[in-house]
């Protein structure tokens, strides 16, 4: 009996699922768009080349910036955000111009370096796109300054942020987009 009870929940669960990604919902925005300033914490992190980077100086370099929140273990929502910057990368346009890709981890004890640079493979990250990591701290500060922190790595949101060089504004993406949707607002950032 408990056994059957089970699999109806299941059976269930599977539909609803099934529903919510092919119902009326389906064609509304998969991603909520905002327009933000954020104050960039003066903090020194470290690459996947073991390079340390200051922060503020990347992040407000004359090139546009686009940065999400991951981490090298995640199996749900990161590598979907890595495959969108890894396409964005092969899909270059050249009317978007030049395009620093940040990821920042959300897991500092765990993201070496190394690891980073081995993740950034998996993916054939181009130059262009880096990977930091930090102290805990630091990495918390960065976290909170972008209103991206989570006190648990298994809670974290997929979030992008796109810098558009000269205003310092942010826009700030909540959901998951294609590289198509990331090259979208990429262009209508640097319209504005």
């Amino acid at each position: 009996m408990a056994y059957r009870i089970t699999l109806i929940i299941g059976i269930f669960t599977i539909m609803f699922g099934v529903l919510s990604l092919t119902g009326p919902e389906a064609g509304a925005a998969k991603y909520e768009r905002s327009i933000e300033t954020f104050s960039v914490p003066d903090v020194v992190l470290v690459n996947q080349l073991g390079e340390k980077v200051r922060l503020k100086s990347l992040l407000d370099s004359d090139q546009p910036v686009i940065v999400d929140f991951i981490y090298a273990t995640c199996t749900t929502i990161c590598p979907v955000l890595s495959a969108g910057f890894a396409n964005l990368q092969k899909k270059h346009d050249p009317a978007t111009g030049k395009v620093h890709l940040v990821s920042i981890t959300i897991d500092p004890e765990n993201d070496t370096p190394n690891a980073m640079k081995v993740y950034l493979e998996r993916y054939n990250a181009q130059p262009g796109w880096d990977f930091l990591t930090g102290s805990r701290r630091d990495i918390d500060q960065v976290m909170k300054a972008f209103n991206a922190y989570f006190r648990d790595k298994m809670d974290h949101r997929p979030l992008s942020f796109i810098r558009s060089p000269g205003d310092g504004k942010w826009v700030r993406l909540n959901g998951l987009l294609s590289s198509s949707d990331l090259m979208n607002e990429l262009q209508q950032t640097r319209v504005k």
